[in-house]
């Protein structure tokens, strides 16, 4: 299956063939939809084909397949009588857009806690409203936080590029930087894409993101959380 978002994120309509159906789940042979995952949630948006419009309400990946859901007032009846025709997706663009600021801010904070403080990403969830990043401090200092996202709107002021390319697994391994989970890298795939803050950041991801930093807005600092021993959450939102 072809992931459109993945080389296009700006891509909000395209054109698939309708591989399957199975209740209100649909597959297509490819797709812009993001599907939820690495604490991004999925993108929502429509299907349309023979005069009908079918909501789609949520998308998940099941391996290398991406399921779309759709809403439950669409007939799967219906959906039956045009697989293999040409479908037209579209994305709910302003959902879309919001989570790649989210998600650019999300890098760009974690790069300067990292660079500065040493912190590794223990855990994310982005949302339209606020998103949290989780670090590994082992100081809870509120004036570090504020440095920080001062810091950050610095640079969104200076609306650096970002860009997005794919190294070989082994390549990408040979830099730690890459990969700022504390986790770690557990996917097994051969091609790594890396998501790039021109002179700032480099980091493995499989999300969408905005192409220059001055499309977040500006970061505004929301609340803190102590959640453990060395584990500190920080929220925060994009205006």
């Amino acid at each position: 299956m072809d992931a459109l978002y993945l080389g296009d994120p700006y891509m909000n309509e395209f054109e698939a063939e309708l591989v399957s159906v199975d209740g209100r789940e649909v597959v297509l042979d490819k797709t812009a939809f993001y599907p939820e995952g690495g604490g991004q949630p999925c993108d929502t948006g429509t299907i349309s084909c023979g005069g009908m419009t079918f909501r789609v309400v949520s998308v998940r990946k099941n391996g290398g397949i991406i399921i779309h859901e759709l809403g439950e007032e669409n007939s799967a009846g219906e959906l039956k009588l045009i697989i293999g025709q040409r479908i037209k997706g579209k994305i709910d663009w302003e959902r879309r857009c919001k989570l790649m600021r989210m998600h650019t801010a999300a890098h760009l904070l974690a790069s300067l806690f990292h660079s500065r403080d040493g912190a590794l990403i223990t855990g994310n969830q982005l949302n339209l409203e606020r998103s949290r990043i989780d670090f590994s401090l082992e100081g809870f200092d509120r004036e570090k936080i504020d440095a920080r996202i001062a810091e950050a709107n610095g640079l969104i002021q200076k609306n650096l590029p970002v860009k997005f390319y794919w190294l070989d697994r082994e390549e990408a391994l040979k830099t730690p930087e890459l990969f700022k989970l504390a986790a770690g890298f557990k996917h097994a795939m051969e091609k790594i894409r890396i998501v790039e803050i021109e002179g700032i950041d480099r980091q493995a991801d499989g999300g969408t993101h905005v192409s220059s930093l001055g499309e977040i807005g500006k970061i505004e600092f929301l609340k803190a959380e102590n959640k453990g021993k060395s584990n500190r959450r920080v929220y925060f939102t994009v205006k």
